[in-house]
């Protein structure tokens, strides 16, 4: 069972890199960098397209990956 567990959390975390690395960047250059992005995080713009796809399967791997290492540390 700890077997799996490891496994089912090395390849969640490989996946979140993945995930987290193919996705753009939601900052506009400098200004994005200087304004801090605030405007983006409390803005109502929906990802579209691999954008949206790139972002559900990220909650995904992450939530998966959440419960996994937890499982993990109850098992132990």
């Amino acid at each position: 069972m700890e077997a799996v567990m490891v496994t089912l959390i090395i390849l969640s975390s490989i996946a979140l890199i993945a995930l987290i690395v193919m996705q753009s960047g939601k900052s506009e250059g400098l200004a994005g960098a200087i304004s801090g992005g605030a405007e983006q995080l409390f803005g109502k713009k929906k990802a579209r397209g691999l954008d949206a796809v790139l972002q559900k399967a990220t909650i995904v791997a992450s939530v998966v990956f959440f419960v996994a290492t937890f499982a993990f540390a109850y098992i132990i």
